[in-house]
């Protein structure tokens, strides 16, 4: 009995203490993990958002990388870290979607170890081309590839990266046979498809626009359930014969599962502040983002599908993962 009294009151204690740091929260730096390379655009989009976000603060907000195994080195460490505000996570579709279904041993729960705080941009995935595969339009694709199975390679960032489940999602809904050649990331996946050793190939527009701008690749559809404001020209996915296809990569922040709500309401009122200014929107939208701005609530729903959906994705196609 007194045992039991001692744990309820650590707990209270321990309440106690996490709501008087909220109210005083942040009194030094906030630090940010990108679970990517420095370089690309998701460590992009925090440096910009952080910034802005340290000025709003007054506290400096410190954007750290920790690459490995698909994000999940630095998406473990936020989960297991102390739930004060001072340690968050820029998540993404693969830490927070893909991951569950590629690993597992996932060391972290996407929905239990995390509090989230706001999607702060999605960025569409394009269906293109290399200019020698006959086809112009997404049907055409798919014709193509029936007509000859296990002809067209398609490029991927990585077995069990988020581009090769958008391009097993494709295979699986078009009911087409397309051959997997995985690369060591973005760069090389999209320099073999330029080169024709690869055909197709599922890349973000940051990288992939300056290539079929230039009439190197050729783009065929986008894979947001509406036509992106980026290029408007480009049709869907969904449009093109396969409703319900989506496949986007969204940046979000997330915090430690237990973070006091004051903290997280105050995170995500300084976010959409930060999202809303002219010359961070601007930057966002030249990487080839779109800005969301989401509420928690809305943000835990959407991490909610993107687990059940890659998780249904790869039970049904019997996926595996090197």
């Amino acid at each position: 009995m007194i045992a039991r009294m001692s744990t309820v009151l650590a707990s209270i204690l321990c309440l106690i203490s996490l709501c008087a740091d909220a109210q005083s929260w942040p009194e030094r730096p906030v630090h940010v993990i990108v679970p990517f390379p420095a370089g690309a655009t998701n460590d992009l989009t925090a440096r910009v958002v952080a910034e802005k976000l340290s000025i709003a603060l007054r506290q400096p907000v410190v954007v750290e990388n920790r690459a490995g195994a698909g994000g999940s080195i630095g998406a473990d460490a936020v989960a297991k870290a102390a739930p004060d505000g001072y340690t968050l996570l820029q998540g993404s579709g693969s830490t927070h979607g893909g991951n569950a279904a590629v690993y597992p041993n996932l060391p972290y729960d996407p929905l239990r170890d995390f509090a989230p705080i706001t999607m702060l941009v999605r960025t569409p995935y394009i269906l293109i081309v290399h200019p020698s595969v006959q086809a112009n339009s997404v049907r055409e694709l798919v014709a193509l590839a029936k007509a000859s199975p296990g002809k067209l390679n398609y490029a991927s960032y990585g077995s069990g990266s988020s581009s090769h489940l958008a391009a097993e999602l494709f295979k699986d809904m078009a009911g087409i046979d397309i051959v997997h050649v995985a690369f060591k990331g973005g760069a090389p996946a999209v320099l073999a498809t330029v080169s024709g050793q690869t055909q197709v190939l599922f890349d973000v527009i940051t990288t992939s626009a300056p290539h079929f701008k230039a009439g190197r690749l050729k783009a065929l559809a986008v894979g947001t359930t509406t036509r992106t404001p980026l290029f408007p020209e480009l049709p869907t996915i969904a449009e093109s014969g396969y409703p319900g296809f989506e496949a986007t990569v969204f940046f979000g922040w997330l915090a430690p599962a237990g973070t006091p709500r004051a903290i997280i309401e105050r995170l995500h009122r300084e976010l959409v502040r930060v999202l809303a200014q002219a010359d961070v929107r601007e930057k966002l939208i030249a990487m080839g983002n779109e800005i969301v701005g989401n509420s928690p609530e809305q943000f835990a729903l959407q991490i909610e599908d993107e687990v059940a959906r890659w998780q249904k994705l790869a039970r049904d196609r019997g996926l595996k993962f090197d």
